[in-house]
Parts: C-alpha cells; sequence; structure tokens
C-alpha cells in the first residue's frame, strides 16, 4: 500500500505542480508561514510531506512528537475560521451536520437535530441501549472460559472474544435502533453483514465495517492535496489493487446508508409515528414538516451510522484496554459499580451508574489519552485573515489542533502519558474540562457527546460487574491504524464471570 500511495502521489505531483515552481512558492512566502516549523522537510513546499506523515499510519504521532520539539504558541476558540476544505472534496451531493461550511446551514441542521440529542430524550431511549447490552452480554456468556490459575498468560485458544469486534457491532446496533428503529441482528450473528442498495434498486449483502473503515482509511492517505484529491482517487483506483478495494469497499457503505434510509423513510410515509432521530429529520416536536431534501436526510443518516458508531465503540475498547493494563484501576473501579449495582443484575441500569464518580474518571481519562478522533479537525482562516491569541494568520490558511496532542499539554495534564483516572477527581479537575476536546467544543461540538456517555457508562459498568478479563499478554498492544479516527485492529481477551 505505501509504494502504491508514493506512486500515486507521484504521478500527481508531476502533474500538477513541476517542482521548481513550488520551490519558487516557498522562497515567496506570500501567506508568511514559513516562519512556522514544518512536519518534514517537503511539508514547506508541497501537500506531500503531510500525505507521507499519512502513509505510515499514525500521523498523529509524530505531529505530538513535533510539539514537544516546537512547543504550541497559538490557538484560540471563538473565532472567524469555517470548516476547511476537507469537508468539501471529501463530501457528497449534500452536506450533513459534521461537514456543512455555511455557519447558517449548520446552526439550522443543529436545531433540528438538538432535541433529539437532548440529555431527556435519550434516557427515554435507555431501553434500546440496555437491549444490546443484554445481547453483548449473551455473546460474552458463550465465550466464557474457566478463570485464569495465577498470573499466567492466557494460552491462545483460551483468548475467545475479539472485544473491538463486539464493541463495533453493539455501537452500531444501538445508532441504527436509536436513530432508525432498526434491529440489524450484528450481536445476534456475530457478523456486522447487511443489505445495501444501489441507486436503481439493485440489493446485495456488504460488510458495514469493513466498508466503513476502508472509506476512512483510504481517505485519509489521499486526501491532504486538496486540490488534486480526486485526481489521486481516480489514479489510486487505476494504479493500485489494495486502493480499489479499499475505495470500492467505500462505495459500499453508501449503499448499505441509502437502503437503511430507504426503508425508513418507507415507514414514515406509511404513517409509523417511530421516536427515532429519523423522526426529528422528517418533522418538528409539533408535527411539522421540515422539508429537507431527500439527499440531505440521506447525508444525516450516513453521519450518524457513521460518526454515531465507530468513534464510541473505539472508545469502548480503550477504556477495557486502559482498564486491564492497570488493574489497580479497574479494581477500584469494580469495587465501586459493585457497590452500585445487585449481585445478579446483569444489565446496569443508567440511573444507578450514571453519577459513579470514577467511572465517569475512567471514561474521561480513556477519551483523554486515547482519543477516538485524532484528525486535526481542520478550519480556513476568513479571506481577509485573523488573529488567533497574539498571531495575525492570513486568509484562507488550513489551521488546527488534534486532541491527541491537545491532550498531551503537561501544563494542563502532568504526566500526560499516565492513565491516571484520579486527575479527574482532583481538586482542579474543572480546569482539566477546559483543555479536554476528544468531543471537540463550541457550535461545532459533537451533538452526538450525550448519547455516547450513555453508551459507554451503560455497557463499561455491565462488564466489569460481570467479568474478568485479560489480554493475551501484559507487554501486548494493539495493532492502529490512522484514518480520521484511530483504528484498533483487534484486542482478543479471554473471558470469564466473576463472583461478586
Amino acid at each position: 500500500m505505501y509504494a502504491a500511495v508514493i506512486s500515486v502521489s507521484f504521478l500527481s505531483f508531476l502533474v500538477y505542480y513541476f517542482g521548481l515552481s513550488l520551490v519558487w512558492l516557498y522562497l515567496r512566502d506570500p501567506k508568511g508561514l514559513r516562519k512556522y516549523p514544518a512536519m518534514n522537510t517537503f511539508a514547506g513546499i508541497t501537500d506531500l510531506g503531510f500525505m507521507y506523515e499519512a502513509t505510515k499510519g499514525f500521523r498523529t504521532k509524530r505531529l505530538t512528537e513535533l510539539h514537544k520539539k516546537y512547543p504550541v504558541d497559538i490557538y484560540g476558540h471563538g473565532t472567524a475560521c469555517t470548516k476547511d476544505h476537507f469537508y468539501v472534496v471529501t463530501g457528497g451531493s449534500h452536506t450533513h451536520l459534521a461537514d456543512v461550511v455555511n455557519k447558517a446551514d449548520h446552526a439550522r441542521k443543529r436545531r433540528v437535530l438538538s432535541s433529539a440529542y437532548a440529555i431527556k430524550n435519550l434516557e427515554d431511549w435507555e431501553y434500546k441501549v440496555a437491549d444490546k447490552t443484554e445481547r453483548f452480554i449473551k455473546a460474552c456468556d458463550a465465550a466464557c472460559t474457566l478463570p485464569p490459575k495465577g498470573s499466567e498468560d492466557p494460552r491462545p485458544d483460551a483468548l475467545t472474544f475479539d472485544y473491538r469486534k463486539w464493541t463495533n457491532f453493539f455501537t452500531v446496533e444501538a445508532i441504527a435502533d436509536i436513530g432508525l428503529s432498526e434491529k440489524l441482528g450484528f450481536l445476534d450473528n456475530g457478523s456486522a453483514d447487511c443489505t445495501a442498495e444501489t441507486m436503481d434498486g439493485t440489493l446485495y449483502t456488504a460488510n458495514f465495517i469493513e466498508s466503513l473503515h476502508s472509506t476512512a482509511i483510504a481517505q485519509s492517505r489521499l486526501v491532504w492535496g486538496y486540490s488534486w484529491y480526486k485526481t489521486n482517487e481516480y489514479l489510486a483506483r487505476l494504479l493500485s489493487k489494495d486502493f480499489r478495494r479499499m475505495l470500492r469497499l467505500g462505495d459500499q457503505f453508501d449503499h448499505i446508508v441509502y437502503h437503511r434510509a430507504t426503508k425508513r423513510l418507507a415507514r414514515y410515509r406509511a404513517g409509523e409515528k417511530l421516536d427515532d432521530f429519523f423522526q426529528a429529520l422528517m418533522e418538528d416536536k409539533n408535527g411539522r414538516q421540515n422539508n429537507q431534501e431527500w439527499g440531505e436526510i440521506v447525508a444525516e443518516v450516513s453521519i450518524m451510522m457513521n460518526a454515531g458508531s465507530d468513534t464510541t465503540a473505539i472508545a469502548m475498547n480503550n477504556a477495557m484496554y486502559h482498564l486491564l493494563k492497570h488493574p489497580e484501576a479497574l479494581k477500584k473501579l469494580q469495587e465501586e459499580v459493585d457497590s452500585a449495582l445487585d449481585e445478579d443484575e446483569k444489565v446496569a441500569p443508567f440511573a444507578k451508574v450514571k453519577h459513579l464518580p470514577y467511572l465517569r474518571a475512567v471514561i474521561d481519562e480513556t477519551l483523554r489519552i486515547t482519543p477516538s478522533v485524532t484528525f486535526n479537525l481542520p478550519r480556513r482562516t476568513p479571506q481577509g485573515g485573523c488573529a488567533i491569541g497574539d498571531e495575525f494568520i492570513p486568509g484562507e490558511t488550513s489551521v488546527s489542533i488534534s486532541a491527541w496532542t491537545a491532550h498531551r499539554d503537561e501544563e494542563v495534564f502532568p504526566e500526560p502519558e499516565k492513565f491516571r483516572p484520579e486527575r479527574w477527581l482532583s481538586e482542579g479537575a474543572q480546569e482539566l474540562q477546559r483543555g479536554f476536546i476528544a468531543f471537540s467544543t463550541g457550535a461545532r461540538g459533537c451533538i452526538g457527546r450525550n448519547i455516547s456517555y450513555l453508551e459507554q457508562t451503560v455497557l463499561l459498568a455491565s462488564v466489569v460487574h460481570r467479568y474478568g478479563m485479560a489480554l493475551p499478554s501484559k507487554e501486548w498492544t494493539p495493532e492502529l491504524d490512522e484514518g480520521t479516527t484511530l483504528l484498533v485492529k483487534e484486542m482478543p481477551v479471554k473471558v470469564w464471570r466473576r463472583r461478586v
């Protein structure tokens, strides 16, 4: 894949930039950006520099290392900046809440959905999360082995449960039910295969998770040269077998979403009044039509099924990983949860666990040290430029910050590489929230924050109350691949029933 990316990018480089013109542009420095340190030798003259880092699979880690060498000088909130061109070149024919650039359109979209995402409504849908938790537990029960003897690493045949895969099944099923009142059956079947539909009505079977992840990885390798992204994509399909496969799978995700949306629309037109996000897309709480275009509705279903599932699944997996790596934290959490739940309580009621301080601290510390979204969320300065902190940044310049990097600022988070939930329970915990951007912040902050916390809280409390788990070894670390999120390939664990 690495060779394919380089060959595709090199061809585009020859076509669009012809080498010397870039050097001349760098020396002329019309925007005055040369004073800022570059990510590598080529980053100051071409987008290929950043694309090269993307091919390595964890560009944000490199960015964080450079921030340690060149400390942060500027960054601020409340800006005239808009969403960057990234969201335009990767978008479809219609925008959704996450990629719409126009601020007025964004405000309109957010108004339509804000009541549906309010915590009161989400708690009314707790039964849907509880149902998915029960199905997750059924699968986990079926994978249980005998408790370990001593502190030996599990045998390979005892690693019967891929926690990463099953949490992904959980979150996709949860958002499909909450958003579209659809039961996908992933947790019952142990598979993410589902029906996809092309625009001409052809039905076929595709894998939800594989198609979603392939889209993210392919785009993250190619997108950083905005003006030649479409050329890169065309050449990638033409020249690379790996990219051809990933981009084809990405097309399948669009078809999966289209089928979900058309099925739900048919139920709406048949007169079914269902309490879900789709209903909120179609009409307000007084029954008045929102009159959105069909393409816009499909786009909103797409981002709901995408961001509404994968980021939370990554967070769930990472929380268990950190707890298994830090048994003292796991023990402390189990004691807190055990004291709140009855011994035979299978699914943790949200009312019983939502205010448990250490449980919330574990979730927040997980999101701090391993934020699901490592992507920089780029913004574009307005045409006339703007001030960020004490610096004036010229117009039409891309600016951004990664949560992974921001969460490693030692002035805000002492000993940032240590997993320490207790930091969120200290006297200065309120100050930490100001530097916590796992869900972004401000008007563009994640609208699904409440539902993510609901799902994480219920599932994590239920799992640590009922099970013991072990990683393949004490030294084991997951294989990671960075798209817009930091994807974990798999996390096989040994699982057994606890005696509370």
